[in-house]
């Protein structure tokens, strides 16, 4: 005879996924990055709604099944991961902690209020992470990952990442 399901509590199952680490940058976990939009249960199935980053980008398959894994482990075996991509991630989805874990980590988080213009440039002074001086200049518009740029504060004089705002 089989058993029913256990049905969690969806503020539990957010938790959970607070506990998911994005792959490019693990200090922020996928619920600071802001690309999960919905956790629901349709009867005794658990869905995930997934915003990717954007719909280039390589970590969205691994975040599925990272996401998968740690749903499973948890007992939940009934289980849908949804893409979602309209309306587009940005980075305003970002999380106030997910900000300050940025910074913390030495990656300057998007300008507010910065739109996606040209290859993502910032519109607005980027502070630095380690010593908060806006007296910064971009050396690359290409860092690390493609969601970052290589910046570099004149005033202590390290080098930092910026976290492009799309």
């Amino acid at each position: 005879m089989e058993t029913a399901a256990t049905i969690y509590p969806v503020d539990e199952i957010w938790d959970w996924l607070r506990d998911v680490p994005d792959p490019e940058i693990p200090v922020l976990s996928i619920v600071d990055l802001g690309i999960i939009r919905d956790v629901k249960w349709a009867g005794e199935t658990l869905i995930v709604t997934v915003t990717p980053t954007y719909s280039g980008c390589p970590a969205t398959t691994f975040i599925s099944q990272m996401i998968d894994a740690a749903i499973r482990a948890r007992g939940i075996h009934d289980l849908e991961i949804k893409t979602q991509i309209s309306p587009p991630w940005t980075t305003a989805w970002i999380s106030e902690q997910g900000r300050e874990k940025l910074k913390a980590f030495g990656v300057a988080p998007p300008v507010e209020g910065a739109a996606c213009i040209g290859a993502m440039k910032a519109q607005g002074p980027v502070a630095c992470p380690h010593c908060g001086s806006t007296n910064t200049e971009e050396v690359s518009r290409f860092g690390s990952t493609p969601c970052k740029a290589s910046w570099r504060c004149k005033d202590c004089l390290e080098p930092f990442d910026y976290f492009k705002s799309i």
